[in-house]
């Protein structure tokens, strides 16, 4: 359960670490509530290790994370999780019913079994994403972008307050990206916060009014209109980027 007058997430001093090799180091971040913020920064950033992290999925070497206030256990309920699409086992034998009914076991039990009220939120979900006609089908025989819009139904009816989605637009067709911004816009117009890990740098003032810029250490963060400067931009990515935004005040730069 949230709490009025907190942010949806804080994370204080984290660092995390492979082989005592740091992939974060000593991060500090305040995502307030309502925002559509996107994590970006190049390979090896450590922008996925940064939401594992958050939603214990990886254990930190220090650190400490709140949502809404509290640690992450104790708001399970309250979030929503969109892992990349590649970490899916996508031959696993299930249909794409059961697949977004999977979202409404934290509020179920693993005991208890879904309802028709969990159905329904299930195939509302699905027609938000235009996936209502595919519930019988296989996971394993969608395209790439139907797979994922399967994955965002599951988070919709989760019912959370905070959602992290991990690289949701990598390799999908435009009527998919086109359903999934919308839905983003959508859940913001809500009051829920959504913390999106993004690469393409040109669309991030079109999709989003929150930015983290991230390389192993946290560049800034802030408004996009604030903190989205090609400067910033330089410092995260080392001098190697090319981009093209109007937010920016340049037609097209090259980062060097």
């Amino acid at each position: 359960m949230e709490s009025s007058g907190v942010n949806a997430l804080e994370v204080r001093d984290l660092t995390v670490a492979y082989r005592d090799k740091p992939v974060l180091w000593d991060i500090d971040l305040t995502v307030p509530k309502g925002v559509l913020m996107a994590i970006i920064g190049p390979n090896g950033a450590g922008k996925t290790t940064l939401i594992r992290s958050v939603l214990s999925l990886l254990k930190p070497a220090a650190g400490q994370v709140r949502i809404f206030g509290k640690p992450y256990d104790d708001q399970r309920q309250s979030v929503g999780y969109v892992p990349q699409r590649g970490s899916v086992d996508w031959d696993f034998p299930t249909s794409v019913l059961d697949v977004v009914l999977m979202g409404r076991y934290g509020n179920l039990g693993w005991i208890k079994r879904p309802g028709m009220n969990d159905h329904q939120l299930a195939m509302d979900a699905l027609k938000k994403v235009a996936m209502d006609e595919f519930t019988s089908r296989q996971i394993s025989q969608l395209s790439g972008g139907q797979q994922q819009r399967v994955f965002l139904a599951r988070a919709l009816v989760q019912q959370a307050s905070l959602y992290f989605m991990d690289e949701p637009f990598q390799g999908v067709d435009a009527k998919t990206e086109r359903t999934i911004i919308a839905l983003l816009k959508e859940l913001r117009a809500a009051g829920k916060t959504v913390v999106v890990v993004h690469h393409d740098l040109q669309t991030v003032p079109d999709y989003f009014d929150w930015v983290t810029l991230l390389n192993v250490r946290c560049v800034t963060s802030g408004p996009v209109k604030e903190v989205f400067t090609e400067q910033n931009l330089r410092i995260a990515y080392g001098g190697r980027v090319a981009f093209k935004s109007e937010a920016i005040g340049s037609e097209t730069n090259q980062v060097t």
